[in-house]
């Protein structure tokens, strides 16, 4: 049922709504909606796709898929569709998905899901020119491509205008590599008032996540299930802020390493445990080098995020 509070924000929607074409000139968003022949999902809170036949099979670490589920909270899965609008953390065991931003969508209250399976070679072209960019001598060539596009997507429970929009992109070429793209456009919110989120603001509770998670592996993006998430669109792993790229086959990311469940931009130092005892860095050649290094002296070990840094102690300022 439609709330007064998500009839208002349906009203302010309507005349975006009204554009068949979404192309935002300047962002990093491919073009999708009904102009390109998009489907939707149903408007339906914590809904999505039924099973989807792929034209082309996706590998995703190791496993070739050829069906997929597009779901409203913000995740492709694979295996079976994905309700849950509280996002957990990674590794979830039996759940297999690709998260560019798991929170809880509400379409009811605002917003359309597209999406669609391309075989377009000029789009195609664009695309793979954009991977080339970022991987030596991978050569790619996309053979096939499958854009999600969360628009204006309200949260559950809103009493606000806040929206998000943003963009999953799967490639695959004739040699079954295989690419993610995750597109920001606009962050405004992070959770919905079901998992303790405010109605005004969007904010609190459990935020939103975003990455990987086959039931075995996984990857968290930095930022995930922390308030910092809604500034996601400021982040990157290739030098473009609002994009992060990924090969899924065989996992590897451009720009940086994958340090247990975290993402290290290259050259960048942490320490692994709360004694700061061992010293890992991320190298070019996107490898963790760890050695037995502890804090020089005067310099005391902190947690910073995810990990541990040897730094000043404030108290001895």
């Amino acid at each position: 049922m439609i709330t007064w509070n998500c009839l208002t924000v349906l009203l302010l929607a309507l005349p975006s709504a009204l554009s068949y074409a979404y192309t935002h000139p300047g962002s990093l968003l491919y073009p999708y909606g009904p102009a390109y022949n998009d489907l939707t999902t149903e408007i339906e809170d914590d809904g999505g796709t039924d099973s989807i036949a792929l034209s082309h099979s996706f590998t995703f670490f190791g496993e070739t898929h050829r069906f997929c589920f597009v779901n409203n909270n913000g995740a492709i899965s694979f295996k079976e569709p994905m309700t849950a609008y509280t996002p957990d953390a990674f590794p979830i065991a039996d759940a297999c998905m690709i998260c560019p931003y798991w929170g809880d969508v509400d379409n009811e209250c605002g917003g359309e899901i597209y999406y669609r399976q391309t075989t377009d070679k000029e789009l195609l072209g664009t695309i793979s020119d954009d991977v080339n960019k970022l991987y030596e001598n991978l050569f790619y060539d996309a053979s096939w491509a499958f854009i999600v596009t969360w628009h204006e997507v309200a949260y559950h429970g809103t009493e606000s205008n806040k929206t998000n929009t943003f963009q999953c992109v799967l490639l695959s070429d004739k040699d079954h590599r295989s690419i993610v793209i995750f597109n920001y456009y606009d962050i405004k919110w992070t959770t919905g008032t079901a998992s303790g989120g405010d109605p005004n603001t969007g904010l609190g509770g459990t935020p939103a996540q975003a990455g990987f998670n086959t039931g075995t592996d996984y990857f968290n993006m930095p930022m995930s299930r922390t308030e910092q998430i809604v500034n996601i669109k400021s982040s990157t792993n290739v030098g473009l802020p609002g994009r992060w790229v990924f090969r899924a086959d065989e996992f590897q990311v451009p720009g940086g390493c994958i340090y247990k469940d975290s993402f290290l931009q290259h050259g960048q130092t942490i320490w692994n445990d709360d004694t700061c005892g061992q010293k890992c860095v991320c190298r070019f050649e996107g490898k963790v080098h760890c050695e037995d290094k502890p804090c020089d002296e005067g310099l005391v070990c902190l947690p910073a995020g995810r990990h541990f840094l040897c730094q000043i102690n404030e108290e001895d300022c």
